[in-house]
């Protein structure tokens, strides 16, 4: 499935509960409990919206990184005159 697909599977899935807890209302009451169950089912439908507008940013329009040229010409060697080489120490000596 694509990403859109499985954004309108949870959708529907979230539409069915919310039908659900509409349905249990009426036999349950409207006490705390099914207050914090159509709360959440709230709660859910905004963290989808949230993560749908996420998802549709980050695959819609990727940020692509910014490219480094890198010349084909030497570097210059003067560059390196005082640097060590890779822990082996000064040019001088020598690894043992």
């Amino acid at each position: 499935m694509s990403l859109s697909d499985d954004l309108a599977a949870a959708t529907r899935c979230l539409d069915d509960l919310t039908r659900a807890v509409g349905r249990l209302e009426p036999q349950l009451g409207t006490g705390p409990d099914i207050r914090r169950v159509r709360a959440d089912a709230d709660h859910l439908r905004e963290s989808l919206a949230l993560l749908r507008e996420a998802a549709t940013a980050r695959y819609e329009n990727p940020r692509r990184p910014d490219l480094v040229p890198i010349p084909d010409t030497p570097y210059d060697s003067t560059l390196w005159t005082d640097s060590d080489d890779e822990g082996l120490g000064a040019r001088d000596r020598h690894a043992p």
